[in-house]
């Protein structure tokens, strides 16, 4: 059996609140070089600028010593380098932090901002900005929100910890209330409870109900109805990804701007904050594992199309 080897530090420091890339090489006799299976692995980086990164010393090994190209390649060391990071747009909307201790920061998050580094959001996702803002290098994540979802979202100052919090999560120890604005429909019985069978495959924008035993479950109720809009408090008792914006499409009441349901029209372009998708992560309810302290948190932020639709719609739509 091959023993397990704890992950070293990486001996690089963050840029922009960004950790490095940590590549671990596989057990494997394929490779005769480090410079043979980043090329490899790097595919898609242009031609060149993997043996550029080797040639100039920028991918280290776990000690901080530069790695050359023709370095013999050894199963399970572990490499590390920055990524480039190309100039993002930035999204213009406060990132406020409603709650802070020496374990926990709760941010409320605009629409439009990542939660973590993903894809061609990197610097500019609520995580790399909190690090950098409160200087928490060690801060991570112990959940996500949607890139169009606004509201709370909770990070673990202590990397010790991180698992403790995130198992609250798992285990459905939180209780996560959301608000949403949707079209009202008479004929809708509310409240009601959604469940369903979802699926989410990798590289499909949207997510699917399909037949099966229900995975995601969410209880919808509407709090008031102004004109042909109601907002309503959406209560998800599992995790599914997009599962509120799916059960409410699957109601007949698609949330307002959802790109994706109940018809994909494309992604968000960056750069684009006209009609923020109007759901928000309202309220975070949860005993801390590590402290005891009952938490009760609220988002402080408001669905500009409930306060007012012709601003949200703009002028297309007046």
């Amino acid at each position: 059996m091959r023993r397990k080897t704890s992950v070293p530090p990486s001996p690089l420091p963050q840029r922009q609140g960004v950790d490095p890339v940590r590549v671990r090489l596989p057990f494997s006799d394929a490779w005769a070089t480090v410079g043979d299976y980043l090329v490899e692995r790097l595919s898609g980086a242009a031609p060149g600028v993997v043996e550029e990164m080797l040639d100039s010393g920028l991918v280290v090994g776990a000690d901080g010593h530069p790695v050359a190209a023709r370095t013999p390649y050894v199963p399970g060391r572990y490499l590390f380098f920055h990524r480039d990071l190309p100039p993002e747009v930035p999204v213009p909307f406060p990132l406020d932090v409603v709650h802070r201790d020496a374990h926990l920061v709760v941010a409320d998050k605009p629409h439009f901002l990542a939660t973590t580094p993903r894809g061609s959001h990197v610097t500019e996702t609520a995580l790399a900005r909190l690090r950098r803002e409160l200087d928490l290098p060690q801060l991570g994540a112990a959940h996500r929100l949607d890139r169009l979802t606004a509201g709370l979202v909770l990070f673990v100052v202590r990397p010790a910890e991180r698992g403790a919090y995130q198992r609250l999560f798992a285990e459905r120890r939180v209780r996560k209330v959301y608000e949403a604005i949707a079209p009202y429909d008479p004929t809708l019985a509310v409240p009601r409870t959604v469940r369903s069978r979802i699926l989410k495959e990798r590289g499909v924008p949207a997510a699917r109900e399909i037949e099966g035993e229900p995975n995601a479950e969410t209880l919808v109720e509407l709090v008031e109805r102004s004109g042909d809009l109601g907002m309503y408090r959406l209560t998800p008792r599992t995790g599914q990804t997009h599962q509120l914006r799916v059960h409410m499409s699957a109601l007949g009441v698609p949330i307002l701007g959802d790109p994706l349901y109940p018809v994909v029209t494309g992604p968000v372009p960056d750069g684009d904050f006209r009609r923020p998708l109007q759901l928000l992560a309202r309220r975070l309810e949860f005993t801390d594992p590590v402290t005891g302290v009952e938490h009760r948190l609220r988002s402080g932020r408001t669905l500009r199309a409930w306060e007012s639709y012709r601003d949200w719609a703009g002028p297309q739509d007046r």
